[in-house]
């Protein structure tokens, strides 16, 4: 064992030693996210900045496809941390599991600089194959997805096994099962039907339910697992309400996507159906928290790790505005017949995926941060402490200053595109145009500047923290391991 606060690898088990590979990648292709979105962002207020050497379809393609990628690194590398402490068993196939890695992401990095090089031309049937699908957040061309599935696949080989090797918890099993759903609901974007309708109802399979279900259902997991972990929660707390969040899921998830396909021709009850099923999968994974904090008051809020415990309450109050609050907001019919294609979609769409998924990755990098320097204290009067509570801030007051900035936006738009002109392309046009459309769109990239700032100093601090520290982590009070639950 290294001294404290000594980066050493021998402080982690392999599949720890697996996940901070994932991190890393993860962080770059945040960094990577951040980057592409500002030139885009750029671009809505200046229309010929790098016209023809990096157009804004490639920019924004690149931004969405970096979240989502970033987003499955950081959410592999949580599971590859907790799996093997979870289930009390070496990881089974590791030796493939770090194969898999390297694929990955030698394809992810490919996939980025076709997307870069080749920017226009023909579509055919090869480049479906080979550069691009031409599909909304799914661009990627029809060989990474396949090797998506396949690197999905071995994940979930791995995971199985050392669970059955080992023992299964709560956490465990919702993990598993959940895992067949996310390398099964990918499967339902990879073919195509000539009718346009039909074609798109298949394809928000995959961006809503693999995304909003599977997703919200592994971030569960992950909750659970790091309140359990920095709190010291009873077991039975999280995983009660793991339980209710998959009841949930499973209840509302399938007819909260319904307010996607009254625009694509499908009857009008699922108007209705989906904008009011689609803002109640949050709410578990809120009382989760909630009730967590309120047991952990009996102990005076004792934990072993400030930052972590900072970014899972974000991720429990992010989750509920921005994947409830802001998109309840948006999907009502009433409301949806103005705002549908407008700048609310973008900002309920940062702001959800920030809250919900991004916070909780986050808080994974700095649970992997105290390991790996020996778990080192990281609880009050933490030296450099103010590096992470300045980086949440800011990355904080950006996303927020950037969602209120395409609220603003949208809501002109809502005004002048929908409701004065009634959806022509003049009245499309005279929205983009008018001061109250750019002035938000300027606020987006005065706090996306703001943000990018913030995950400067994130990084710095995930660099740094623990270096400074002699201390060993704060004892937790009660017992949290698996063999009690």
């Amino acid at each position: 064992m290294a001294a404290l606060g000594v980066l050493d690898g021998a402080n982690l088990n392999g599949g720890q030693k697996l996940a901070v590979k994932y991190f890393t990648v993860a962080f770059i292709l945040f960094g990577a996210q951040i980057l592409f979105g500002l030139l885009a962002g750029l671009q809505y207020l200046n229309p010929d900045f790098l016209f023809g050497v990096l157009d804004f379809s490639v920019n924004r393609m690149v931004h969405i496809n970096a979240l989502v990628v970033w987003l499955l690194f950081g959410f592999i590398g949580s599971v590859y941390w907790l799996l093997e402490d979870e289930a009390g068993s070496p990881v089974v196939g590791i030796k493939l599991g770090n194969l898999i890695f390297w694929i990955f992401t030698l394809a992810v990095a490919a996939v980025v600089v076709v997307y870069l090089v080749v920017q226009i031309g023909p579509g055919e049937k090869s480049s479906i194959w080979l550069i691009n699908e031409g599909r909304e957040y799914i661009e990627a061309p029809r060989w990474a997805d396949i090797g998506i599935v396949v690197c999905v696949l071995v994940f979930f080989f791995n995971v199985v096994a050392t669970f059955t090797k080992g023992r299964y918890t709560g956490i465990g099993g919702v993990l598993v099962l959940d895992l067949v759903a996310l390398a099964g609901l990918y499967l339902a974007g990879m073919f195509y039907t000539p009718n346009i309708s039909v074609d798109q109802f298949w394809w928000w399979w995959v961006i809503h339910l693999w995304v909003e279900a599977t997703w919200e259902v592994m971030v569960g997991c992950l909750m659970a697992y790091a309140l359990i972990k920095t709190l010291g929660v009873r077991r039975k707390i999280v995983e009660t309400w793991l339980y209710i969040e998959v009841a949930l899921m499973f209840g509302s998830g399938i007819l909260g996507l319904g307010h996607h396909y009254f625009w694509i021709g499908t009857p009008e009850y699922w108007f209705t159906i989906g904008g009011f099923f689609s803002a109640l999968e949050p709410i578990p994974l809120v009382a989760m928290v909630v009730h967590a904090v309120f047991d952990s008051g009996a102990h005076k809020m004792k934990n072993n790790n400030h930052p972590v415990l900072g970014w899972t309450i974000a991720h429990a109050f992010g989750n509920f505005f921005g994947a409830g609050v802001w998109g309840f907001m948006h999907t009502l019919p009433q409301i949806n017949l103005f705002t549908h294609g407008t700048q609310w979609t973008p900002s309920h769409g940062h702001l959800a995926f920030f809250g919900a998924y991004a916070t909780i990755v986050i808080a994974f990098f700095y649970l992997a941060m105290q390991k790996w320097r020996g778990n080192v204290w990281m609880s009050g009067n933490m030296a450099g402490d103010w590096k992470w509570k300045w980086s949440l801030a800011l990355l904080h007051i950006g996303m927020i200053g950037m969602v209120m900035g395409m609220l603003v936006a949208g809501y002109q738009q809502s005004f002048i595109e929908r409701a004065i002109e009634g959806s022509t392309w003049m009245g499309y046009f005279t929205a983009q145009a008018h001061p109250w459309f750019l002035q938000g769109m300027w606020w987006r990239q005065i706090f996306g500047w703001v943000f990018a700032a913030g995950y400067v100093l994130l990084a710095w601090d995930l660099l740094t923290i623990g270096k400074r520290e002699t201390r060993p982590i704060a004892v937790l009070h009660g017992d949290a391991s698996p063999a009690t639950a």
